[in-house]
């Protein structure tokens, strides 16, 4: 977050602050009163009439944010400076916005406790208006709250809480954030004094980038004595004080990339001594134990490597990998929505051809039925044709055996009159002439009964063929029906193929917030292993050694008193001292 970014963020919250009936716009009256403020903090020089000239199209009326804009980065924003303190900028936006917004009823912490935790949600917030901190982000805050204040992290706790944020989109404003740390939801069994150094010690790590602090010895250039000191750790300086109240500082220690910082063996009755090198001098530090010493020195070359390698410090390194990497799952998240809707999209079209198809098969279904119906309608008038036809041929056969019995009684009678007229001989020829003609009758009666056999015979194979046509038919129209069973399930293996691609896709997911769930776990782990500045033990200055027999012979006495130095002792002191004697003096 640059500068510029910063600044927005604050100067928001009192835009915001002076918008009284939350229209979006403040009066002029106000705007210039503000930007008088923010020039006077920022140290740029003020134009009072730049604001009216401004927006001298619009005379009456307030003026809305989005027209602000122009003005504060033209006339403000593009002239400032990284050369004004940042905290009496904050300190004058918070001034705007507490005295409308703060409720302090049921608070626990104070004034200033509110402010710091103002600064860390600006810090925290993203960058997007109106300004909101995100679940991730809370949890990040306070888990390093809880820790700084020796507390243990109840996840189930903070579980129950985002349920209670997801009708506010797992999110807050800076006065739910306030109300929230104030109010100790997240801090009982905590005094209040406790809470107020968890809070500064987090807005010291987070807002003004201090690393490490601490009590150690520093060795002087000129005297050479050493100094109990409060040592304070920013990315790129070491500055020491007088006491942990940081009213008298004595001076910093610039670091760059070309500094280094090494470890010292234990020399002049100090343990635990390093030093850090750099161009125009060196610096000889004592820690109070060896975890101290190992905990600055991996602390120190941290910020050399970053000052080497042009890194801002860890935490806004870690702030920007978190928003890069929401940023990622938000991408991740939107693209697999985007799948799934394609895949519904798809599914859609899938049901509509597969309705689409059902009812094709229907329609095919119904024609079929229909066409079958027909042919029995068509056979079964075919086989009423035929029984009439066959009655037809049955009565007409009646009718022959009807004629030919007639015919048989009329030659009966005709022969009866032939052996009765035996004299009429040509009559009797007449007769036989007729029963001749009767007979080649009945050979045509015959005839026509096998012709009607015959076609009796064709007709029956005409409706066998129907029939096999009929039977082919549905078979075939079984066989398709067959076939768009088998496409169905051929898609439908695709779909569910699709739908275990995107469990899969779902399962990575998951296993990448676990992994980032591991990081965020080693990183309290660690930062579990600091303890509270208010731990730190502070050693008095001087030399402790066991008291030992001394020997027979006479003592030497000096101001130390009686034998408070051996022979050896008192030798290399005083060749300690001719070689300070004859060493230039430097200044500290």
């Amino acid at each position: 977050m640059g500068l510029r970014d910063e600044l927005l963020k604050a100067i928001w919250h009192a835009f915001t602050a002076l918008d009284v009936d939350k229209s979006g716009k403040v009066s002029k009256s106000q705007l210039k009163v503000l930007s008088h403020n923010l020039c006077t903090v920022m140290k740029i020089p003020h134009d009072p009439v730049a604001l009216e000239e401004h927006f001298r199209d619009d005379d009456e009326g307030p003026v809305s944010n989005q027209g602000y804009m122009p003005y504060l980065n033209r006339f403000i924003l593009d002239k400032v400076q990284d050369n004004f303190d940042r905290m009496d900028f904050n300190r004058m936006c918070w001034t705007l916005c507490a005295r409308k917004n703060l409720n302090r009823n049921h608070l626990l912490i104070s004034d200033d406790d509110a402010f710091k935790i103002w600064c860390i949600f600006n810090f925290l917030s993203e960058d997007k208006y109106p300004l909101v901190m995100v679940a991730e982000e809370i949890e990040y805050f306070l888990r390093k709250l809880t820790d700084t204040m020796g507390g243990s992290w109840i996840e189930e706790k903070f579980e129950e809480y985002k349920l209670q944020l997801s009708s506010k989109h797992q999110c807050l404003i800076v006065w739910e954030m306030i109300e929230l740390v104030g109010m100790g939801h997240f801090s009982k069994g905590m005094d209040r004094q406790t809470l107020s150094m968890g809070i500064n010690e987090v807005f010291q790590e987070l807002i003004l980038d201090v690393l490490k602090q601490g009590y150690m010895m520093k060795k002087g250039h000129r005297r050479k004595n050493w100094t109990e000191r409060w040592f304070l750790l920013k990315p790129s300086v070491i500055s020491y004080y007088a006491s942990e109240d940081l009213t008298e500082k004595k001076g910093d220690i610039l670091l760059d990339g070309n500094c280094c910082v090494e470890s010292l063996p234990d020399k002049e009755g100090k343990k635990c001594l390093f030093y850090v090198k750099c161009s125009d001098k060196s610096f000889e530090i004592s820690a109070s134990d060896k975890k101290k010493k190992q905990e600055w020195i991996q602390a120190i070359q941290t910020c050399i490597t970053l000052l080497k390698v042009g890194r801002p410090a860890p935490h806004h390194e870690a702030r920007q990998k978190r928003r890069e990497l929401r940023q990622k799952q938000q991408a991740e998240q939107e693209e697999l929505e985007l799948r799934m809707r394609e895949l519904q999209t798809a599914n859609e079209n899938k049901q509509r051809e597969l309705e689409a198809m059902r009812k094709k098969l229907e329609e095919a279904a119904a024609n079929a039925t229909e066409e079958e119906r027909r042919r029995l309608q068509t056979q079964n008038e075919l086989q009423d044709l035929y029984r009439v036809e066959m009655e037809k041929e049955k009565m007409v056969r009646q009718q022959m055996e009807e004629q030919v019995a007639q015919k048989s009684s009329e030659l009966e009678q005709y022969l009866q009159r032939v052996r009765e007229l035996e004299s009429m001989y040509h009559r009797l020829e007449e007769a036989l002439e007729d029963e001749r003609q009767a007979r080649q009758d009945e050979e045509t009666v015959r005839k026509l009964q096998a012709s009607l056999l015959e076609e009796e015979a064709s007709k029956r194979a005409e409706l066998e063929q129907i029939h096999l046509y009929q039977q082919q038919t549905i078979s075939q129209t079984q066989a398709e029906k067959q076939e768009l069973e088998r496409e169905r399930l051929a898609k439908e293996s695709a779909l569910e193929s699709a739908m275990q691609q995107l469990q899969q896709l779902e399962a990575d997911r998951q296993g990448a917030l676990e992994q980032y769930e591991e990081v965020m776990k080693k990183l309290a782990d660690a930062a579990n292993n600091t303890k509270s500045w208010k731990d730190k033990v502070t050693h008095h200055e001087g030399l402790i050694r066991l008291i030992q027999p001394g020997p027979k012979h006479p003592q030497k006495i000096t101001n130390w008193g009686p034998a408070a130095f051996t022979e050896a002792e008192l030798s290399l002191r005083e060749k300690d001292w001719q070689v300070k004697k004859n060493r230039p003096a430097t200044p500290q």
